[in-house]
Order: C-alpha cells, then sequence, then structure tokens
C-alpha cells in the first residue's frame, strides 16, 4: 500500500500538474488536494501533468485539512523550517524506509505538503507524527512542490530496494481523527477548568496540547483508556 500525497492550499495548476507529473515517475499515484486556489479541476494543471493525467483525474479534493486527513493513521509533514512543536524530524530516506515498514504492515499513510506561498503553517504540522527535513543548506532551503514531490517519490522508489516486508500489528493503530477528537474533548474539559484563562497565547497553548496527542502513535485500545481517564476525572470533579 503506497502513501498518498496531500497538497495543502496549493496556488497554481501548472505546479499541481508537474507534481503529479514528479509523482507518476515513481509509481506514486494517490493525490488529495486541500483548498486549491484557481478551484478544480484545472486545465493549467493537466497541460502541465505530460502524460501523468490519471493521477489528477483521481485526486480526491477536500475543503479543510482535517477531513483530508482523517482517515490516515500516520502522518508525515514536509517543511524545511524549525518549528517551536515537538516531532520527530527525519530524512526523506529514513521517513520513506519507515513508512514502507508501516505500508506493509496495512497502515495508512499521508504525506502533507504545504503551499507555494508559505509552506506548512503549526496547525498543519500539528497533524503530523513526524517531519521530514530535507537537508539543504540554510540559506536557501525551500523546495517547489514539484521538487519536493520528486525528491519524496525517488526516496520511496528506492526504499523498495532494500526495505523488508514487515507483518504489523498496526493495523489497530487510531487514525488522526479519532486522535483529534481525543484532543478535543481534553481540551474541551481543560477550557472548563479555567486551564486556559492564565494563558499568554491561548491558540499556541491549545496547538500545543493538540500536537502532544497527534504526535504520538496511539492504539485504539491506548485512545480509549484516554477516554476512559478524562471521564474518570470529570466525574470525579463534578461529585
Amino acid at each position: 500500500m503506497q502513501p498518498v500525497f496531500i497538497f495543502d492550499s496549493p496556488q497554481l495548476g501548472e505546479n499541481i500538474g508537474a507534481a503529479a507529473r514528479a509523482m507518476r515517475n515513481f509509481g506514486l499515484d494517490r493525490m488529495r488536494l486541500v483548498s486549491p486556489r484557481d478551484g478544480w479541476p484545472n486545465p493549467k494543471a493537466f497541460s502541465a501533468a505530460s502524460g501523468a493525467g490519471i493521477v489528477l483525474s483521481n485526486a480526491g479534493v477536500y475543503s479543510d485539512l482535517e477531513s483530508a486527513l482523517g482517515d490516515f493513521q500516520r502522518v508525515y509533514a514536509t517543511t524545511a523550517r524549525k518549528r517551536e512543536l515537538t516531532k520527530k524530524v527525519m530524512s526523506p530516506r529514513s521517513a520513506m524506509m519507515e513508512i514502507r515498514e508501516l505500508a506493509a504492515g496495512g497502515v495508512s499513510v499521508g504525506v502533507l505538503f504545504g503551499s507555494e506561498r508559505a509552506g506548512l503553517e503549526n496547525k498543519a504540522i500539528s497533524y503530523a507524527s513526524a517531519v521530514i527535513s530535507v537537508p539543504a543548506v540554510a540559506e536557501f532551503s525551500s523546495l517547489n512542490l514539484a521538487q519536493c514531490a520528486l525528491l519524496i517519490g525517488y526516496e520511496w522508489r528506492l526504499s523498495e530496494q532494500v526495505a523488508d516486508p514487515v507483518t504489523s500489528l498496526e493495523l489497530t493503530a487510531a487514525n488522526v481523527i479519532e486522535k483529534v477528537i481525543l484532543a478535543d474533548k481534553y481540551t474541551e474539559e481543560l477550557s472548563k477548568s479555567g486551564f486556559f484563562d492564565a494563558a499568554q497565547n491561548e491558540e499556541a497553548k491549545k496547538i500545543n496540547l493538540r500536537n502532544l496527542f497527534l504526535r504520538h502513535d496511539f492504539t485504539m485500545s491506548e485512545v480509549k483508556t484516554l477516554h476512559g481517564i478524562r471521564q474518570f476525572l470529570t466525574r470525579r470533579r463534578m461529585h
């Protein structure tokens, strides 16, 4: 099972088409688009795809990032910049090796790419289990969509030659939406308790809390346990 490439708020159709062509070069054909700026379908994207139109024809289009990522059990975010969020940072090679092992065990994986204008914001990165960072030179580290898709696609293809297929129990892993619900429930209870009242930056605190839940690879059993703990503590507070 191959990973899905998700492009958040892409702008130019030509860039989307070039990214689709790069994906197709390495046998990847599962694309999702989140709020493409110029609408969809986009004739310029199909023109730039140069024979990779099937990737675009089958692309899923979503209005928001949460719905685009919700069914994945693992998400990896691509970014060149240092962030305040605590995440495991991986090279494209090590990330693709890990993703191939997860995919061999039946785990659904998404690779998230930011827009041409600003890349990925912290809130978007908070959905990811890990960050993929390309070791480019610090003074000129940004890549365009097609370059990034090509590089990740190449490493995915290369990993096929060296990875050992594994049998995994990761099918029980919680997906993004299940972890989001968990994080939102804890945020709601903490808000009621006044936890955020004294915070200088309430929104940043909430994003950090969400990141705490989303970056961990919880199983569904662990998610249920954490819901149970929250419910127990809530009942005790009410009594």
